[in-house]
């Protein structure tokens, strides 16, 4: 637990024995011109020499640091880890700002090792620099991949995986591993057309792969932020976990592709997935985008990486989010009992005419976004002036959109869970769109790196809540497994790029009378 900070005490030791005192000298003189010269920075916290506020920063609760930070220096700080200027950005208004007014300048990616190593050195769409191959492959995802159609088309795929994680619960369950079990299986179906059995060798290596890659893309990389002794990276045995990975996933990414090549396949129920498209973009030069066999890797990690836990974080916490309010759980469970009756299940033309299930799920959202934060960066040749505050050229740019979503400017009693805010005065639920486009809630990103899986996320989570609400009625168990203590929901969350609960949710699941 205290291996990072004693691991930036030793960096800093050395720094500094590195540095001759002409050098300290120097550095000192610079600072006091710099100072002159400087024009307004955004108030912050004070930082300690070469690692800034590195030592402050809580990664285990980064979104909520970050929000107290806000609430002490404004929705616009300054931060500093290591060489890299980090300016913090906590509110609608000055996400606007950043996502909008100025997204030119804060539409590319800060450069991180296990990120860009993953992606292939950065040819995918999630953690690409913007660039012509940024635009040209977020075409292909708008375009091919992620289209109304397309989200259509695997509409037989999500209602399957739907029915079969209903017909397995009953009695306890644990519904984080239900909910990350579907979102798996539905990334695996739509991506290569694959379902895998709970104990089989291919599912747990896929689950494990998955998994270190996550760990992997929000280490710290010393790298990142003291050039100069990058070495350490390979001392620590990051960089061997790293490459190992890397290396186990091209393997993985080779054989789904050459089982797609191979002529006597058939596809599944005679449907395409992913990579299908995506071979035959690549043959048929169908984008205008020379497509290669690194660029589908690429994309298929962030299918992986992203997908999967976007589904599974938005159902479970909309579950603790009702399980903690009964009467919301009630009154969503009329509504769809109602209007189902004796069906027997929930399809996705349901989904329009159930407002208040879908206000849950936008509420949800807003107060657990499945990206707490984003992360920007300025490409810019030039400062930019944001709100009066200057904002030098590589400045990494956070947006905390976990705070956002709990703005009390933007939200009434922004803690409470109240989907009822999302519904209009004739039943309606609003549109979404013209609170993302105010930056008064951003759970798919923003600007001109918004989520294109978004249409294919949010249905899912839907389909899956529904289903959930009107197959079953839910309740605690008696007790914490392995002790007689009450069992107590909570809302502590996991660090990583998607928000998870830090502890399963367990849930007593019976078939309504």
């Amino acid at each position: 637990m205290f291996f990072p900070f004693i691991f930036l005490l030793l960096i800093t030791t050395f720094l500094f024995c590195q540095l001759s005192k002409q050098t300290l000298i120097r550095l000192i003189r610079y600072d006091k011109i710099s100072k002159k010269k400087t024009t307004k920075n955004p108030p912050g916290p004070p930082g300690l020499p070469f690692i800034g506020n590195m030592l402050q920063f809580d990664k285990t609760k980064p979104h909520i640091y970050l929000y107290h930070l806000a609430k002490k220096y404004g929705p616009l700080a300054f931060l500093k880890h290591g060489s890299t200027p980090i300016l913090v950005v906590s509110s609608p208004r000055t996400a606007k700002l950043v996502l909008k007014t100025h997204d030119l300048a804060f539409c590319s990616r800060p450069t991180v090792l296990g990120q860009q190593k993953l992606a292939y050195d950065g040819i995918d769409m999630a953690f690409s620099p913007y660039n012509q191959h940024y635009k040209e492959m977020r075409k292909v995802c708008v375009l091919h991949l992620f289209s109304p159609k397309q989200v259509h088309y695997f509409r037989p795929v999500r209602e399957d995986e739907i029915r079969r994680m209903i017909a397995k619960i009953s009695g306890v369950v644990n519904l984080s591993d239900v909910a990350m079990s579907l979102a798996s299986n539905l990334i695996c179906r739509v991506a290569f057309g694959r379902r895998y059995d709970e104990d089989e060798f291919e599912k747990i290596r896929f689950d494990r792969l998955v998994i270190e890659a996550q760990a992997l893309m929000v280490s710290f990389y010393v790298s990142d932020h003291f050039p100069a002794v990058s070495w350490l990276d390979k001392v620590s045995g990051l960089l061997g976990r790293l490459r190992k990975n890397c290396k186990e996933l091209d393997v993985f990414y080779e054989q789904l592709i050459d089982e797609h090549l191979d002529p006597a396949r058939q596809e599944p129920a005679g449907r395409q997935d992913i990579i299908d498209l995506m071979i035959q973009l690549k043959d048929q030069k169908s984008s205008s985008l020379d497509l290669s066999w690194d660029h589908i890797k690429a994309l298929l990690m962030n299918l992986f990486v992203a997908g999967t836990d976007t589904v599974a974080a938005a159902v479970v916490w909309a579950m603790t989010g009702l399980m903690l309010n009964p009467a919301v759980m009630k009154k969503a469970q009329t509504e769809i009992r109602q209007f189902i009756g004796q069906k027997g299940k929930v399809d996705e033309d349901d989904i329009r005419n159930l407002p208040y299930l879908k206000a849950v799920v936008l509420e949800t959202l807003r107060l657990y976004p499945p990206a707490p934060l984003l992360f920007r960066t300025q490409i810019l040749d030039e400062d930019c002036i944001v709100d009066g505050y200057t904002i030098k050229p590589g400045t990494s740019v956070i947006i905390n959109g976990w705070a956002i979503g709990r703005d009390p400017e933007t939200w009434q009693d922004p803690e409470e869970f109240q989907p009822e805010r999302f519904m209009t005065s004739n039943g309606g639920v609003v549109d979404v769109s013209a609170k993302t486009g105010e930056f008064e809630m951003i759970p798919f990103g923003g600007g001109r790196r918004g989520c294109p899986g978004m249409g294919m996320g949010l249905i899912s989570a839907e389909l899956a809540l529904a289903n959930l609400l009107y197959s079953f009625d839910w309740a605690l168990p008696a007790a914490a497994p392995g002790s007689n203590a009450q069992y107590v929901i909570d809302t502590d969350a996991l660090p990583g790029l998607t928000t998870h609960k830090k502890n399963p949710l367990l849930l007593v699941a019976t078939r309504p009378v």
